[in-house]
Parts: structure tokens; C-alpha cells; sequence
């Protein structure tokens, strides 16, 4: 099902998406990769504020290439998400929303995802010169000595994504393909 989704998300409406939902994120929404992960398990750790309040928030994993003239952005294509996975559970467990990437994720997150109703979507990889038109400003909130993985607050309207895991542990990725050798069976 084809759904248009407002970021921040609201809880009950992350708890609505199924695996397999095709979304249109309009709204603000954050990157963060790996040394920003880093750095804000660091300040967590520290008993710091986070430079964004994450709760109901998205994070988008990428970096994206510099802008050309008159774009907010460069590419902007999905990094893989297993590389976050140490970090994701603390942060799903303070109320991120949900997160974007590629790829699979761990059991760890996964539960994470379920004991705090959050939701991972996927967006295409290799088509980040077509998911940066999804982007209409972007702006260096935090970690700025980081170059393209410090962390941006991105306004986008209707960035395509795809629900890979949702509020209930459903996994795309391993239904679609169980499904797929089915197939081929």
C-alpha cells in the first residue's frame, strides 16, 4: 500500500506501516552515519544532549556528495544500515521514530524496533542522484569537522522509501525471498 507519511512520525501511525508499505516522507528527517553514531553514543555516555531531539525522528544513513549550483544537495544516496546496529537500540530505546537505509539489520535492532514500536525503511540504493530531488534544504546541525558524515536536518517532500522491517518485527527482506524460493521451487 501506497502511503504518504509527515516526519517527525507519530507513534500510532508507525504502528500502522507494514513491511512492504511503499511511503512518501514529507517533512524534516536527519542523517547520521557511522562517526556521527559514534559521536553521539559518546555524548550519551557523558550524560549529554543529543544535537537533535530524537524522539519520533528519522535517520537517514548517508553522506551525501557536494551540492551543485542551485541543489540543497548532492547525491544522497542510503549507506547500509548493519553499520549503525551497535547504536540504534539506545537510540531506538530514547524514541527514534525509525531509520532509513539499506540492507539488513540485527536481531538486537530488531527487537529494539519492536519494543518501541519504530519502523526501518529502505530506500534505493544506487539511485541517490534521484533521491536527492526528494531533498528541499539541508543544513549541518552537528559535528560539522565530520564533512559529509556530520549531521544534517534535511527537509524533503515525498522521499520515496520502502517499509523493510515494521512496528511488529515483519522483515521484508526475509519474506520476499522465502517467498522468491517458494517461487522457484
Amino acid at each position: 500500500m501506497d502511503r504518504e507519511l509527515q516526519a517527525p512520525i507519530d507513534p500510532a501511525l508507525a504502528k500502522e506501516l507494514k513491511a512492504g508499505d511503499m511511503v512518501y516522507i514529507t517533512g524534516t528527517i536527519y542523517t547520521a552515519r557511522d562517526a556521527a553514531h559514534k559521536r553521539m553514543d559518546e555524548a550519551l555516555s557523558k550524560g549529554e544532549e543529543l544535537p537533535f531531539d530524537i524522539r519520533g525522528n528519522l535517520i537517514y544513513y548517508m553522506g551525501p556528495s557536494p551540492a551543485r549550483e542551485g541543489r540543497p544537495i548532492g547525491s544522497a544516496g542510503p549507506t547500509t544500515a548493519s553499520r549503525m546496529d551497535k547504536y540504534a537500540p539506545k537510540l531506538l530505546d530514547l524514541g527514534l521514530g525509525g531509520m532509513i537505509g539499506k540492507g539488513k539489520r540485527s536481531k538486537e535492532v530488531i527487537d529494539a524496533m519492536v519494543r518501541n514500536g519504530a519502523v526501518y525503511f529502505a530506500a534505493i540504493g544506487g539511485a541517490g542522484a534521484l533521491l536527492s530531488k526528494a531533498i528541499t534544504a539541508s543544513e549541518v546541525i552537528a559535528y560539522n569537522d565530520l564533512g559529509t558524515e556530520a549531521i544534517r536536518k534535511l527537509t524533503v517532500e515525498r522521499f520515496p522509501a520502502i517499509v523493510v522491517i515494521d512496528s511488529e518485527g515483519n522483515n521484508l527482506y526475509e519474506t520476499a525471498g522465502a517467498a522468491y524460493r517458494r517461487e522457484l521451487e
